[in-house]
């Protein structure tokens, strides 16, 4: 490496030539007009060109060692040969301040200043040379001058109903209005828009170009003049309105081939390539279309999403042609092809997974799902789950070690098969889902454990920012196998949790909520809560049988008779551009009653870990300001609660390129609603509320491609709910302690 970094990297620069080390700034002159963040942001991305040995694809910073620099300067290029593939393998060509053309980059700048409004604008470079004058960065100083905003606007004269379709929508457009800066991205965003609304309004042949703006500075000097035209090269037909005439869809096989069937129905005729495992009412249950309306190209997408949520097609073709055999009215012919996939569908899932208990062990599932079962776009599907961990450290003695076996299999109907009274939206596909599945669990110092389960449930949309989900029936069953001495222990030692493990069945009903909506391009919200409750239409069966027993029971086996809700709300708002602040509040409680004295121990809420408060692991911390024994070493048990209260806020920002950085603030807690001897301060008292919610902060690092989000957050402890021996809000005994990493994939909320 102190060889290498010896060569010079300009050896063979041409003569005059300067080697280009990166934008070291762009500086703005706001002394006359404020530059909006996504216009600098804009100026930044038009002179941001990569010098050599980028770091994460940056501009302004490079790898300090630049070995294709260094190859290409200092060692020689044979004809051919082992050492020429070896020299083209690692050299790099420099990139010259010639390459970049920075005087072209001006121009640019400028003309981004004239088409945001900045017309008196103006950009300079200069270079900023190191001590070696043949290297050089670059710096560009924007001076934007006044902006221009909008004086006035005149819309289009309303002698046609197009004409007046436009103006109506051009009072209501935000890019349209007096007072606000002038800009071509923002008009262009406008016509769009517009554009959009007419094609949903059977103006299916106009264009954005259609429209066009007449901009004039001279009638109030400092303000902009606008005007809407139509240019009189329009065609005509792109001024009419359209209705949507016949209705075809072609179904073909995989395979190809086939006998053609024609079913004719309300929306249209359906020509399936026989034979065809296929239903007749499926299609045009999907198809958004009516004969004889207005045609909206609104209807297209939806026709096309609907279809391609069925899961049983590889390709859909839609094409759409004007009715030449109608001379008085305007009409659409649309024509639908669609080739069905393959029906079966087999899937190998593989994984590793590495405990904080210090297990270690792969994992793998095996699935086969039927996309088409019954012809009517049913999926069915069955998988197999194995996983395998064995202990590693001091403790890897265990003969027989941890593993988990398992199947689930579903069946999904894409309709409800529920009553009508349930309000849904036509417009999407809903889904009805069956389930069945088994599982065994085996923790070889503690227990065997078998669970069985099976459920009923609905997917809807009842509205275009709101997915609902009710299951009316879910039964769980749980068995103990056997337990160890060890177990048996930490389970007599605690009534509470010992219950929350007993054999027993939990019969479910659950209803889930969804709101979820970006407001703006600066502003979204999500919000969600779910209901659940358990064993109360058993209870009041038995109770209407004449059984009046304390403990009740199906198949000889005690159920579980709870209610459990929680709800969360997450607002996001983005600040300047990829700058974001993004806070959440959930809440949840959970009460056992009739034939139970405890929520199951699956149903309790915890905190903590990468999705939690991440200044501590999980079940670290409650309920309330119980800490767990020291020499109780399985005391994670106990760390669980009835009532959970979380609050969080984040603040996101790019650093270079895909690595994106976080700060974070992270407070919370659980509590039990009713007292536990044996847990001394987990319950919740108004009294001591605020002292037992534990805080903390931290910093992360994202590494985002779009597709996937590798997340690493280093919490930090402030207060921990629990006595720790220090006095004051900041109790934590040292710094080092009170750190806790977490490794995660996707963003926390």
């Amino acid at each position: 490496m102190l060889m290498l970094a010896a060569c010079s990297t300009t050896k063979r620069l041409p003569e005059g030539e300067i080697l280009y080390t990166g934008l070291k700034a762009v500086n703005f002159n706001d002394t006359l007009a404020k530059v909006p963040a996504e216009l600098r942001s804009e100026i930044r991305e038009a002179v941001a060109v990569k010098p050599n040995n980028p770091l994460l694809g940056s501009a302004s910073y490079r790898i300090p060692f630049p070995l294709g620099l260094w190859v290409y300067n200092n060692w020689p290029n044979p004809p051919s040969g082992l050492k020429h593939k070896i020299y083209e393998w690692l050299a790099t060509e420099p990139i010259l301040v010639s390459d970049v053309r920075p005087e072209v980059r001006v121009e640019m700048i400028n003309q981004i200043l004239d088409n945001n409004g900045f017309f008196r604008g103006t950009a300079s470079y200069e270079l900023a040379q190191k001590k070696n004058k043949r290297k050089a960065s670059i710096i560009y100083n924007v001076d934007p001058g006044p902006a221009y905003n909008l004086d006035s606007i005149i819309l289009l004269p309303e002698t046609t109903p197009v004409n007046r379709m436009i103006d109506s929508l051009a009072r209501v457009n935000r890019y349209l209005k007096v007072g606000s800066r002038f800009s071509t991205d923002s008009l262009s965003a406008a016509r769009t828009r517009i554009t959009n609304d007419l094609r949903n309004q059977g103006y299916y042949y106009f264009r954005p170009e259609y429209i066009d703006y007449l901009a004039d500075s001279t009638i109030n000097p400092g303000s902009i003049a606008l005007k809407l035209i139509i240019p009189d090269n329009v065609p005509s037909w792109a001024l009419d309105k359209f209705s949507t005439g016949t209705i075809t869809t072609l179904i073909y096989r995989n395979q190809g081939g086939g006998t053609p069937d024609t079913i004719h129905t309300a929306k249209g005729d359906v020509i399936k390539m026989m034979p065809m495992h296929l239903r007749d009412n499926l299609i045009p249950s999907c198809i958004a279309f009516r004969p004889g309306r207005v045609f909206r190209v609104n209807q297209m997408e939806r026709t096309q999403s609907n279809l391609a949520r069925l899961g049983i097609f590889n390709a859909i073709d839609m094409q759409v042609h004007p009715d030449t055999t109608s001379s008085a009215n305007r009409i659409l012919n649309v024509t639908l092809s669609c080739t069905l996939d393959k029906p079966l569908e087999a899937s190998v899932e593989a994984n590793v997974s590495s405990k904080s208990n210090s297990y270690l062990g792969p994992g793998v599932t095996l699935g086969l799902t039927n996309h088409n079962l019954f012809g009517g776009g049913e999926q069915f599907n069955v998988s197999l789950t194995g996983s395998y961990e064995w202990q590693t450290g001091h403790n890897s003695s265990s003969v027989f070690n941890s593993y988990e076996v398992g199947v689930q299999s579903s069946l999904a109907f894409p309709r409800l098969l529920a009553p009508a009274f349930i309000h849904r939206r036509r417009r999407t596909v809903n889904w009805t889902k069956i389930s069945l599945g088994a599982d065994l669990l085996n923790r070889p110092h503690y227990f065997k454990m078998a669970q069985f389960n099976t459920s009923l449930s609905y997917d809807w949309q009842p509205s275009k920012y709101i997915t609902t989900s009710y299951t009316p029936l879910k039964v769980t069953y749980t068995k103990l196998i056997t337990t160890t001495p060890e177990f048996d222990a930490i389970m007599d030692a605690n009534r509470a949790i010992a219950l929350s493990f007993r054999n027993q069945f939990i019969p479910q009903m659950s209803y889930n909520f969804v709101y979820d909506r970006a407001m703006n391009r600066n502003n979204t919200i999500n919000v969600s809560f779910s209901l659940t409750e358990a064993g109360n239409i058993f209870w009041a069966l038995y109770e209407m049988c004449g059984n009046r027993d304390k403990e009740k029971t199906l198949f000889h086996t005690p159920f579980s008779q709870f209610v459990k809700g929680q709800a969360q709300i997450v607002y996001g708002r983005q600040m300047y551009p990829s700058h974001w602040i993004v806070s959440r509040f959930a809440i949840g409680a959970a009460h056992a009653y009739g034939n139970s004295s405890q929520v199951p121990y699956s149903e309790q809420f915890y905190v903590g870990g990468a999705n939690s408060i991440r200044a501590f692991t999980v079940r670290s911390i409650g309920p309330g300001s119980y800490r767990v024994p020291r020499d109780q070493i399985d005391g994670y048990f106990d760390q669980t609660g009835t009532f959970k209260l979380e609050a969080n806020v984040e603040y996101r920002f790019p650093i270079l390129g895909p690595l994106h950085g976080a700060v974070f603030l992270d407070a919370g807690n659980v509590w039990l609603l009713e007292n536990d001897p044996q847990r001394p301060g987990g319950t919740l008292r108004g009294k001591t509320f605020w002292n037992d919610i534990a805080t903390g902060t931290g910093v992360g690092l994202r590494f985002d491609i779009s597709m996937l989000v590798i997340r690493g957050d280093l919490g930090i402890g402030i207060h921990a709910p629990y006595d720790t021996g220090k006095r004051g809000y900041y109790n934590m005994t040292s710094f080092g302690r009170s750190l806790a990493f977490h490794l995660a994939i996707g963003y926390p909320f």
